[in-house]
């Protein structure tokens, strides 16, 4: 297993972006993000619906994502999920670079006709994931449901984040849509550069 990584830290006006590529013997993943996009998104998987999400997600977060996947989807989807998770996440960590200035926390509650999902986070440089709730339906085209939140828990875990995140409904479709689009503007929030903090990390201890 390989992982590399590389990024331009904001705090020193340089563009919040990384690019970050991840080898095992399950899967190939490559991921560009960058933070302050315009929503622009290309993801190939291999998995329809999870592409859909990750353009859900870089849509309503306003980042810049690419995501190409060559996983060992004849097992099933599992190692793609998690291997996009693991490595989205540690393009955003190194994306933050020291998280100079940003705003560190957000909460976010979004809804999708009957489904309601929220995320609240954390970007504290301690990793933690919490969920409440249960998916409707096994699974959403060729997308097990509960690799949704899997897919959260990897992410938190890799980029730093303590995230707590819940979901409720009757349609795992909207269930797990609502649940992305929830991230994708709460992590958003959180990361985005608050101007009055003027480059100075926003914690007691100087660092996160």
């Amino acid at each position: 297993m390989s992982d590399e990584a590389t990024g331009d830290d904001a705090a020193a006006g340089a563009a919040r972006e990384a690019a970050v590529t991840r080898e095992t013997a399950e899967t190939t993943v490559e991921v560009t993000l960058a933070l302050d996009g315009d929503g622009e998104a290309t993801a190939e998987t291999g998995i329809g619906f999870f592409d859909h999400m990750l353009g859900a997600l870089a849509t309503h977060g306003l980042f810049d994502l690419t995501v190409r996947c060559d996983g060992d989807l004849a097992v099933d989807d599992h190692h793609s999920v998690e291997d996009v998770a693991i490595t989205l996440g540690q393009a955003f960590d190194a994306a933050l670079g020291e998280k100079r200035g940003i705003r560190r926390y957000a909460d976010r509650r979004v809804p999708l006709d009957e489904a309601v999902a929220d995320v609240v986070v954390d970007v504290s440089g301690r990793p933690y994931f919490a969920f409440d709730g249960d998916f409707s339906q096994e699974r959403v085209g060729e997308f097990t449901s509960d690799m949704a939140a899997h897919f959260c828990r990897s992410l938190a875990m890799n980029a730093g984040l303590t995230l707590h995140a819940g979901v409720e409904g009757e349609n795992a479709h909207h269930e797990v849509e609502a649940l992305f689009k929830s991230l994708a503007r709460a992590l958003d929030d959180a990361t985005r550069v608050d101007e009055r903090r003027a480059g100075d990390t926003p914690s007691t201890k100087d660092e996160l």
